[in-house]
């Protein structure tokens, strides 16, 4: 009996050595990697908006585990001259909260594509974005193209990049299936918060460019570290592993988006294939225009981010925003 309650001592003793360990870890990336935008509160949330330039609105929406630094690193620099361009944090990552309330550690719920995209669309209203062109990468492909499904009178364009568009064969790694489940994220997130490997960051960064190369100084501008926060870790995992079946139910409706839409992938993405998504994505949109990007892996617009511009601005030209 005494035996099991040092036991239960101990492991208590662990937690809160953890936690106070996560607590320092997380409050040294907030002040490494503070908002650069506006933090705007909608529907009692608050919402990251990086906004500049001026000109017709073009929405960016990140992909999973990033943040809106993953285009303020050189990206919007390239489109501020044309668009007013606002890049949001999606919902649970970077610096805008969650969607709703009951995201618990031990609770494996997340927001669905069209839950971001609602929280999205309000604080756009807020920030007076009419009729934006909308670009997503990656799962911020899903986001994107749930905003158009919802919102298909006002959304002028549609640009995917690399995007999740369709349920794929076979099931995610191990990281996603065990964060999101309660137990998982509740006990092994607050871990990885605490121990943060950087190292083990620096290879995930160039499998996700592969095999295209990390551009320099990429890694340490993206804030890493805002992303292994235990919210964020969980948020992040949970929305992945969560994803598939929502995109089986929005995949039906694609061929009803009646705006422009533009599609770019290149052949070598080995995260997000192009043969599961973009061409099938491609075939369902009247009009849809696919870009392929010969050995180009799953950041185009960090690899080419001409032809990446260039369908931004082709997006525009059919959207009659020039």
């Amino acid at each position: 009996m005494i035996g099991a309650a040092l036991a239960v001592a101990a492991l208590a003793g662990c937690g809160v050595v953890i936690d106070r360990r996560a607590d320092l870890h997380e409050a040294a990336a907030e002040a490494r990697y503070p908002p650069t935008g506006d933090l705007i509160e909608v529907q009692g949330r608050i919402v990251h908006a990086h906004t500049e330039g001026t000109g017709p609105d073009l929405v960016l929406l990140h992909g999973a585990s990033g943040n809106t630094r993953d285009f303020t690193f050189s990206f919007v620099d390239r489109l501020s001259r044309d668009f007013r361009v606002t890049v949001f944090d999606r919902p649970g990552l970077g610096w805008t909260e969650r969607a709703a309330d009951g995201y618990g550690p031990w609770t494996p719920r997340a927001e669905s594509p069209a839950e971001q995209a609602t929280l999205l669309q309000a604080a756009s209203d807020r920030l007076g974005l009419r009729n934006p062109l909308v670009l997503g990468h990656s799962y911020g492909g899903a986001v994107a193209l749930a905003w158009a499904l919802a919102r298909p009178e006002d959304t002028a364009g549609l640009i995917v990049v690399a995007g999740a568009s369709h349920p794929w064969p076979g099931g995610l790694g191990p990281i996603y299936r065990i964060i999101g489940s309660g137990w998982g994220g509740a006990l092994l997130a607050p871990l990885i918060a605490a121990w943060s490997p950087y190292g083990r960051l620096n290879a995930a960064l160039h499998e996700i460019f592969a095999p295209d190369p990390v551009p320099p100084g990429y890694a340490r501008h993206i804030g890493a570290g805002l992303t292994l926060r235990r919210d964020s870790f969980r948020a992040n995992a949970r929305q992945v592993n969560t994803l598939r079946p929502h995109l089986v139910g929005m995949s039906a409706r694609y061929p009803t988006l009646p705006m422009p839409v533009e599609i770019v992938h290149g052949t070598a993405d080995e995260v997000v294939p192009i043969g599961v998504h973009s061409e099938p994505l491609a075939r369902q949109i009247p009009g849809a225009v696919l870009t392929r990007l010969e050995g180009i892996g799953h950041m185009p617009h960090h690899a080419a981010p001409d032809a990446v511009e260039a369908a931004i601005h082709r997006a525009a030209a059919r959207a009659r925003l020039r």
